[in-house]
């Protein structure tokens, strides 16, 4: 055998080895990297697919909490492990649509970064405040704002999140003031709210709706298309005159840019299975949110078209980009 053939004989075998690796993803633990606290709806949507994963590729699906920075210091860190299928990461509006609009410099572009895999859930937002909080709905809210500059405060996921956003935003809207304390995801956020540390929280219904359902926080408005089965009586924010606001959020899954075609392709087949289980759909829809699963490049297109959409809103509300 010439040198010429040994090379492509060698070649050949690389490639199959390569393949035949692919094909056999996952033969180890997958890590997903949630990029907020536990017990917010970012965590809550990624152990409910992540569960159903496990059992689909027999593999163990553990979810990895890594919070700070309105999701900034989980996806940076993720977008900089080994692109091999084996680090996953929560692709969500807030950490990938409006964090890096709203950040003069963000560690991670979030479309260069990742590669998309799918859309796992949309969700509506829900305004919640402490049940003590003397406003019994949205116009005695606004009202009580307007005549109490910055009194009240209202609690979010971290700087430049989407929680910070939809507040400054139903802030620049209303005309009215609070004061901004961040934290380190929703689920300390939602805690000091039910203590009467804080009064409001802009939030996702997954992580409210325990609360809610407890009487533990108060519902006066939901970003979503019509009113929720669950909360019937809380109307949403465009019949209250708030458009705007209407929009609810999506939650996905995506890895470190480069990995391979073939493992996302497997990503993406696990996760529509999982999204079409009548049990994972009931643990969703449980919580208020809507399986939406998508192909890569209608999620690539998502993430591509709200990124858009947020740096507009930014501009319009004459946001001050954070250091």
């Amino acid at each position: 055998m010439n040198k010429y053939a040994a090379l492509t004989v060698a070649t050949l075998a690389l490639a199959g080895f390569t393949t035949a690796a692919q094909a056999e993803y996952p033969d180890r633990p997958v890590k997903l990297i949630v990029p907020y606290a536990a017990g917010g709806t970012t965590d809550i949507v990624a152990r409910i697919v992540s569960t159903k994963l496990s059992t689909i590729l027999k593999q163990p699906f553990v979810v990895d909490n890594r919070p700070g920075a309105g999701g900034a210091v989980g996806s940076a860190f993720a977008a900089k492990q080994t692109p091999d299928g084996y680090t996953l990461v929560m692709v969500v509006e807030s950490s990938h649509a409006v964090n890096p609009n709203v950040y003069v410099k963000t560690p991670y572009d979030p479309v260069k970064d990742f590669a998309p895999i799918s859309n796992l859930a949309d969700v509506p937002n829900v305004l919640v405040v402490n049940p003590d909080f003397p406003a019994k709905d949205l116009p005695e809210f606004i009202k009580l704002l307007k005549a109490n500059p910055g009194k009240y405060s209202f609690g979010s996921s971290g700087n430049g999140g989407l929680s910070n956003m939809n507040g400054e935003l139903f802030m620049h809207a209303t005309g009215t003031k609070m004061l901004h304390v961040p934290y380190k995801g929703l689920g300390p956020a939602l805690n000091d709210a039910v203590a009467g540390q804080i009064q409001v929280v802009f939030d996702n219904i997954p992580s409210s709706s325990g609360l809610i359902e407890g009487k533990r926080l108060r519902p006066l408005a939901v970003a979503a298309k019509q009113r929720l089965k669950s909360l019937p009586n809380v109307p949403t924010y465009a019949e209250m005159g708030l458009p705007i606001m209407n929009n609810p959020s999506w939650f996905g899954l995506g890895a470190p840019a480069g990995t391979p075609g073939p493992v996302l392709d497997t990503l993406n087949k696990a996760v529509r299975q999982a999204l079409a289980d009548p049990e994972v759909i009931a643990a969703i829809e449980k919580q208020g949110a809507f399986p939406a699963p998508m192909s890569r490049k209608a999620f690539g297109d998502l993430i591509e078209s709200q990124n858009k959409h947020w740096q507009k809103l930014v501009t319009d509300i004459k946001f001050t980009k954070l250091q």
